[in-house]
């Protein structure tokens, strides 16, 4: 895809640039979780549909791999956005015990008897597999229900998109831990994060896209970020950055 709007090279953001973003939007921009989520779901089921959907997702079976923060959240979102396209949605989460604003996008799902797995593996084959079982607050690697949920979609045929980074790569440093995704496509939301970008993170951050959760220009300029950042979105609320 070409998008002649994007002149300009995208900069991309470590964590702890990212930490300071998610904060100036919900202080100081009064954009809160919710918001930014949302965005970031309709963002991610868009690129599903028309990335490995053909466009058509009504039918088509697919797997939502959630964690308990805000990347698993988004893939939540999702999930619903699928549901109403008329997707044959699963989830598995890696724990009930979420945080606020992912646990009311749980309950959600389950007000839509959407099938939810708490413990078990999915069983069924699906089109898509959707990974959002841990973002960029990954510390070390994954264990337990997450490394599980991680080696089951490895161990698929389905294609996988990935949240903003593939679980268990750290989206600064690039460092793959094991299990980490390996991706068919990411998803990068707002700007891209370093290790996206690294050429030891290629294999598992497959294609790269960039979703629009509407940060406004003038964050990224002001202190202690001090970046210019274009109009990226002008064309398109998704890009293809690699």
């Amino acid at each position: 895809m070409s998008f002649p709007w994007l002149e300009t090279d995208v900069p991309y953001l470590t964590t702890e640039q990212m930490i300071e973003v998610d904060r100036a939007m919900i202080e100081d921009f009064e954009i809160d979780l919710v918001r930014m989520m949302e965005n970031a779901g309709r963002n991610l089921a868009h690129l599903s549909r028309e990335r490995f959907l053909a466009g058509d997702p009504e039918g088509k079976t697919v797997v939502v791999l959630a964690g308990t923060g805000g990347n698993g959240g988004g893939a939540l979102v999702c999930a619903r956005r699928l549901h109403g396209y008329g997707a044959d949605v699963r989830v598995a989460i890696t724990s009930e015990d979420m945080t606020a604003v992912p646990g009311q996008q749980l309950r959600i799902l389950d007000n839509l008897d959407i099938p939810i797995l708490v413990h078990d593996l999915p069983y069924a084959d699906a089109q898509l597999i959707v990974d959002g079982i841990i973002g960029y607050s990954l510390e070390g690697a994954p264990r337990d229900r997450a490394a599980e949920l991680i080696r089951w979609a490895n161990d698929g045929r389905a294609p996988i998109l990935s949240l903003d980074t593939p679980s268990g790569l750290d989206a600064t440093t690039g460092t793959v831990f094991d299990p980490a995704i390996v991706a068919t496509a990411t998803l990068a939301l707002a700007l891209p994060k370093a290790g996206l970008r690294l050429p030891d993170a290629a294999w598992n951050v497959g294609e790269l896209y960039l979703g629009d959760i509407s940060v406004p220009p003038q964050l990224y300029r002001s202190e202690p970020l001090n970046l210019d950042v274009g109009p990226i979105f002008a064309g398109s609320d998704v890009v293809r950055l690699a």
